[in-house]
């Protein structure tokens, strides 16, 4: 019995720090994928992030209707939580217009921060003085970044404003922490099947609202081209596929 349950463990173990990779490696793709359309011009972090609830909605939604289980959260919640997780995909991809993907990448872990700040006080949450240690060490090294983006205006590329992007990134982290704690919260109450299909359902409504009123000068001004739309297409699906990775 003692031999299975340490097996177990062991395995469950291997299991967390697998899926651990897994979405260390999506984010990184995620970071690339934005980066890249970035660097062809396109400017449409709505639209990117549409395509992404919108995959949510077609997996989810089927499956939570079939399950035919009654809602023990209220619908606006879920609005309200979409909403916040709409404007932090917009304010990180559009970060990628102004700062390079090592700036942008590495000042989204300030997440972990606010999530820490939110976890403290809205769920009651405890943590270590050496778990203060390293989250404090992190934004050391957080605050080197936005030195090393705040050179000189000469030093910088002219079609860049590195400090402006950082702050979008910041702020856009703050929206990712209010999302994720609710995410925690709302699975603690329901089940995750049915967050992930709320959350893509209004995620895809707020979406769709905000490129119909905010981007769709953008989406005309787009070149398109043979080698663009393959380019295009290809980005959207790696977001796509890897927001599904990041919520299962």
């Amino acid at each position: 019995r003692p031999m299975e349950t340490k097996a177990k463990d062991a395995w469950g173990l291997a299991l967390v720090l697998f899926l651990g990779q897994l979405v260390a490696f999506s984010m990184a793709a995620a970071s690339f994928a934005s980066s890249f359309l970035a660097n062809l011009g396109v400017n449409t972090p709505l639209t990117q992030s549409f395509f992404a609830y919108l995959l949510l909605t077609l997996i989810y939604v089927p499956i939570h209707l079939h399950r035919r289980q009654k809602s023990r959260i209220p619908w606006y919640w879920y609005l309200a939580l979409a909403f916040v997780d709409v404007q932090g995909n917009y304010l990180v991809v559009k970060a990628y217009q102004y700062s390079s993907i090592t700036s942008v990448t590495l000042l989204d872990c300030w997440t972990v921060v606010w999530v820490i700040i939110l976890t403290w006080y809205a769920l009651g949450t405890r943590y270590s003085f050496w778990q203060f240690l390293g989250a404090g060490t992190c934004v050391a090294g957080l605050g080197l970044v936005l030195l090393s983006d705040a050179k000189s205006p000469e030093q910088q590329d002219g079609g860049k404003m590195p400090l402006l992007g950082d702050a979008l990134v910041i702020a856009g982290t703050v929206c990712f922490a209010f999302s994720n704690v609710g995410e925690e919260y709302c699975v603690k109450k329901n089940d995750q099947v049915e967050l992930i299909a709320m959350l893509g359902l209004f995620g895809l409504v707020v979406s769709a609202i905000q490129i119909f009123i905010f981007e769709r000068k953008s989406l005309e001004a787009v070149a398109w081209s043979p080698t663009m739309v393959p380019k295009y297409s290809y980005g959207l699906t790696h977001l796509s596929a890897i927001h599904i990775i990041q919520l299962s």
